[in-house]
């Protein structure tokens, strides 16, 4: 689920809120949070280890709850103790505070079932998949069965869940394309399902309930020659390769798409290509990349998304919107 967590929040995507804990009072939490779920749980876990950015200080507790009832103990005891609750997936369109986030933090990677069934006369397949899934493993899964719909959304990072949330996109095809239904969890741990009518999908953006986290959704294939799939993911995996810094420590596109208009071209119309703060640059391949070159921090990262935001303003008044999700103490509440 992504993080995402300009702040549109996490792959639940609401911000965290504030909350101060003496060490005694965090230290019982963390002794009563062991008897909750089924799944690892880690304290004060560094969050660089789970972004893409490679940045990120401490949280105070993370969970990877392996089923629905561990998750719903999660949430239902961190809204009765006020605790800050926070969902991520991998990481790929996530920035962390250096001095790290309270509360807890939860990741459903092991909410990764795919399961498919026969659909109707409009499309030949239906796949059920978690929201822990990576978004690679559900497109090999659909090239390998001959499945098509997904291929222009190759090369896009993280897990379902977030690319769900965020209405995930690229080349003209969107997440909202595919999608049937989408189970989501509220913080009492109900479970709904919602059709995607009811989601108000839009770019970037999807309209889920407050405080819901997404556990599942339902997308729509259609059958093809598993050989035509592949070549179809090959070829926008070329093209993105050709304009984009795959593999770099990024958290993909920084600002959103103005309406009409490609936030990284004004970028570049405003000089900032290769611009530099600290160890953190803007792509010379492609300006709505930020990469991180060594050792840059959550400071340097932020100082380099105002500079290039006011100079975008200054050159082509357009005030850019932020993409990627921001966390950290100053932002939680």
């Amino acid at each position: 689920m992504q993080t995402n967590s300009g702040l549109k929040k996490t792959p639940d995507n609401r911000p965290m809120q504030a909350c101060s804990r003496g060490p005694k009072e965090m230290v019982n939490i963390k002794s009563e949070i062991k008897d909750l779920i089924e799944g690892e749980i880690r304290f004060d876990e560094p969050m660089s280890g789970h972004t893409s950015l490679k940045i990120g200080g401490p949280v105070d507790i993370m969970v990877f709850p392996e089923d629905p009832a561990s998750l719903k103990n999660v949430l239902v005891a961190a809204q009765t103790g006020g605790l800050p609750l926070f969902f991520f997936g991998a990481g790929t369109n996530l920035l962390v505070d250096d001095r790290g986030i309270e509360g807890i933090a939860v990741s459903l990677k092991k909410f990764n079932s795919i399961d498919m069934t026969r659909g109707t006369d409009e499309f030949n397949a239906v796949v059920h998949v978690g929201s822990g899934v990576p978004m690679a493993q559900l497109m090999s899964t659909a090239r390998i069965n001959g499945l098509s719909g997904l291929e222009p959304l190759a090369g896009i990072p993280g897990y379902v869940g977030g690319a769900v949330f965020m209405n995930a996109g690229s080349f003209g095809r969107e997440m909202k394309d595919v999608i049937l239904s989408v189970a989501i969890m509220d913080r009492e741990g109900q479970i709904t399902m919602l059709k995607k009518d009811d989601i108000g999908f839009s770019y970037r953006y999807s309209q889920l309930p407050d405080n819901s986290v997404i556990l599942s959704a339902t997308i729509k294939l259609v059958k093809d020659e598993p050989e035509k799939v592949e070549k179809r993911i090959k070829d926008y995996m070329a093209r993105k390769k050709k304009t984009q810094p795959l593999g770099e420590f990024s958290a993909g596109c920084v600002f959103k798409n103005p309406e009409g208009d490609s936030a990284g071209l004004l970028i570049d119309q405003a000089g900032c290509k290769g611009m530099r703060v600290g160890e953190i640059e803007v792509s010379t391949k492609h300006a709505n990349y930020f990469i991180n070159r060594g050792s840059g921090t959550f400071t340097d990262f932020m100082k380099l998304m105002e500079t290039v935001r006011a100079k975008v303003l200054l050159n082509q008044g357009v005030d850019l919107e932020s993409e990627i999700i921001i966390i950290g103490k100053d932002r939680q509440g």
